[in-house]
């Protein structure tokens, strides 16, 4: 039997500094393939190739994944400044109103880090430029030197609501997380619910509320090692589960009578 889909949004990159390309992390597809077991399959994210009612009816579910290009500031209502980093206005394109349609549709998606940060701000939410230079708080992003591992490894505690979504799915009200991010929500979108915390304040942990669908997004990097962590795993299971229902309950709908 066919596995559901995973869409997973791909970046805009330069191979060798000057070949154009659309990448994805292997760590992405292993988590969604071994641990959601689901069919990851990569999306160029481009107006041109893809429209929201296509890739909602190619595919079951959506990984919305980091990356370096920052979400631009005018999708909300702010001007770019050279704190505000490196853009891709054409992820911007598609993500945004994707998340909004899955949101309508009850259609799961799991969001990371970037993913995150596009979820709030298509649900009309805010972004701080730079945590870092933000008065108590801490230096969120990676590391510049080291191994990968390195680069991954836990570095701060998220404090979750107690008895909330996350604390119910990860069984704990505080779990220690990677972090490699250098933007963060300033203000909450409508029906964004933030349900976990670093310890310096920064929103780590949110969810659509009355969503029909699953709409978990972190702001650490859960699928580094996602198959052994003992955070990532159940939440990679549970976005596996409830991609597994959407696409049994679309394709009840679509049988002959």
């Amino acid at each position: 039997m066919a596995r559901p889909v995973v869409g997973i949004i791909g970046n805009t990159d330069l191979l060798h500094g000057d070949y154009p390309a659309y990448t994805g992390g292997r760590m992405n597809a292993e988590a969604v393939a071994e641990v959601s077991g689901c069919m990851p399959l990569l999306i160029p994210a481009h107006p041109n190739f893809v429209s929201v009612d296509e890739l909602m009816a190619s595919c079951d579910g959506f990984l919305f994944t980091g990356g370096r290009p920052n979400v631009h500031p005018e999708e909300y209502g702010e001007t770019e400044t050279e704190a505000h980093g490196a853009f891709d206005r054409c992820r911007d394109a598609v993500t945004l109103p994707l998340i909004r349609a899955c949101v309508e549709a009850g259609q799961p998606f799991l969001g990371i880090c970037r993913g995150f940060q596009e979820v709030n701000v298509a649900m009309g939410g805010t972004l701080y430029p730079e945590i870092r230079d933000l008065p108590g708080r801490m230096n969120h992003r990676m590391p510049p030197d080291g191994t990968v591992d390195e680069k991954f490894a836990l570095r701060h505690l998220v404090h979750l609501t107690p008895d909330g979504v996350f604390a119910r799915l990860l069984g704990a009200h505080e779990v220690m997380t990677n972090t490699l991010h250098g933007q963060g929500i300033k203000h909450a979108g409508a029906r964004i619910v933030i349900d976990g915390h670093a310890p310096d304040g920064t929103p780590e942990a949110i969810y659509v509320d009355g969503a029909k669908g699953f709409t978990l997004s972190v702001q650490w990097h859960p699928e580094f090692r996602a198959g052994e962590d003992p955070v990532s795993r159940p939440l990679f299971e549970a976005f596996g589960s409830a991609v597994r229902a959407f696409a049994a309950q679309r394709n009840r709908q679509v049988e002959p009578a």
